[in-house]
């Protein structure tokens, strides 16, 4: 039997609906396409304290990278790395921000917490565990930059950029009903761990 591990990708194209979200199962394999925007620290404090996003979050997605974008000759920008940031940083602000923007798709690197999965299952959003250590090839994966917000007053690295991208692959790590991919592993390594303690002290 297949396992969620072993399926193709779904493609998953954003902003998208709570209905989307809510199909995608815990360790599915996830292509994504559509627009996004990134968000580091100064972002999420911002919006925590009650700062108005610049563009739409709701039914969006929110990339916590902090992408190295460099200005093209022609006008524009070009990103040459955008790996995704230690999600974890983000805990306390990420459950405030999706109740408050409806946000559908958080992408990010490594695990969040309890109140973030609740948040997940409550409002219907999904975490999804982007390669981590990959930069340049993420940044293949975006297609277009559009407009960027905050440069001035966070700095270029923590500023709100909107990419649109095309291909970028992950794995939900966070579905809707609050399971955690992270927390599944962990419980199944301590369950293995005690029975390999046991079988040693029974052959002691």
């Amino acid at each position: 039997m297949k396992t969620p591990l072993s399926q193709p990708a779904i493609q998953l194209t954003v902003p998208c609906g709570a209905e989307t979200v809510r199909a995608l199962p815990l360790g599915a394999t996830v292509q994504l396409s559509g627009t996004l925007y990134t968000g580091r620290d100064r972002l999420h404090r911002y919006l925590f304290d009650g700062g108005t996003p610049p563009a739409s979050l709701r039914d969006g997605a929110i990339f916590h990278c902090g992408p190295v974008v460099v200005p093209e000759a022609g006008g524009g920008w070009r990103v040459v790395a955008a790996g995704p940031t230690t999600s974890i940083r983000e805990e306390p602000y990420m459950a405030a921000i999706i109740a408050r923007h409806g946000l559908r798709v958080i992408i990010g690197k490594g695990g969040m917490g309890r109140a973030t999965q609740d948040a997940c299952r409550e409002h219907g959003c999904v975490y999804i565990q982007a390669v981590g250590g990959a930069a340049a090839w993420t940044a293949r994966c975006i297609r277009r930059v559009g407009r960027v917000w905050f440069e001035r007053e966070f700095g270029a690295t923590e500023a709100m950029w909107e990419f649109t991208i095309e291909g970028l692959i992950g794995r939900v790590a966070i579905d809707t009903r609050g399971e955690s991919l992270f927390t599944r592993v962990e419980q199944e390594s301590g369950t293995r761990l005690r029975h390999l303690l046991a079988k040693a002290r029974e052959e002691a």
